[in-house]
């Protein structure tokens, strides 16, 4: 069953790189506009990404973020966009983006 949700970052910062990847050169506007659409369809069903085992987690997230589930959204040119689902306390659901980086870097954080 598909879960709407609202799309938030996870702060200011994280909210200015992605939309500094606009202005960027060809390869930061193309990143852009993956994100862009991977955020829609996440925005349509917030489970329609990977869910990370939490023997995986990063704890940088879990200890700055206190986050109790994680996902990835698998982007073109091998990006990988992380985010964690929430709700708001009432119905709504929530889809914080995190990060998104490499194929390769996101296997070196996460040791695979």
């Amino acid at each position: 069953m598909k879960k709407r949700a609202r799309i938030l970052f996870i702060n200011e910062a994280a909210k200015f790189s992605f939309e500094s990847l606009k202005k960027g050169n060809g390869f930061e506007r193309r990143l852009h506009e993956s994100i862009g659409k991977a955020l829609e369809k996440i925005s349509r069903d917030a489970f329609c990404g990977i869910q990370i085992p939490k023997k995986l987690f990063l704890r940088e997230y879990v200890l700055k973020h206190d986050i109790g589930n994680l996902w990835k959204y698998n982007i073109p040119s091998g990006w990988r966009l992380i985010y964690t689902i929430t709700s708001d306390g009432e119905a709504e659901i929530i889809a914080v983006i995190l990060d998104w980086f490499s194929h390769k870097e996101y296997e070196r954080k996460f040791r695979y």
